[in-house]
């Protein structure tokens, strides 16, 4: 079986929308769901993710970290530092501060060698679609880029569409003793 660790956005919760729906996409999938909070100090929290994902290895052959925004931010850097992920679910990637294209967050990524998905709306102000291919182009592990027309960063209303993204793509994996 697959478990899928999901972190919210900064400020946000365990109880975001989209995270909430995005395991209601994938549960039937027989996928495992385990959403988290993430701790206040932000330089832990890649550390966190690990160490909360870590039990689920011992029970599943198949760990995919994933989360929105700075959470995603964070599930990549776990794994970038050797967590043993089989996957990563990115949803609105953070790729830079709005406005400052200059402040990029890829140092880690060239580290990342699993299968990614990145999912964004095509107006984020957060990393434009040929942004985000650009850089991500440095991922060792194959890259998938889902853009939600006339999505921003926040991708309000459209969490079904997103979530159906994420079920398709770790559907569409093949991932040892994974789904069924």
């Amino acid at each position: 079986m697959t478990a899928l660790v999901l972190t919210p956005g900064a400020s946000a919760t365990r109880e975001h929308p989209s995270l909430i729906a995005i395991e209601e996409a994938v549960s039937p999938l027989g996928v495992e769901v385990v959403r988290l909070d993430l701790p206040k100090r932000a330089d832990k929290a890649a550390e966190f993710v690990a160490e909360e994902a870590a039990p689920l290895r011992e029970r599943h052959r198949s760990v995919i970290l994933g989360g929105r925004s700075f959470g995603g931010r964070v599930c990549s850097m776990a794994v970038a530092d050797g967590f043993d992920a089989a996957a990563l679910v990115l949803v609105s990637y953070p790729l830079h501060p709005p406005g400052k294209p200059d402040q990029l967050r890829t140092a880690h990524l060239p580290r990342i060698e699993v299968p990614c998905l990145f999912v964004s709306g095509t107006r984020d102000a957060f990393a434009t679609p040929a942004e985000l291919e650009e850089h991500t182009a440095v991922i060792g592990g194959p890259v998938t880029h889902v853009w939600i027309d006339g999505g921003d960063h926040g991708l309000r209303r459209k969490d079904q569409e997103v979530a159906g993204a994420v079920a398709r793509w770790v559907e569409s994996l093949r991932l040892p003793d994974a789904l069924s």
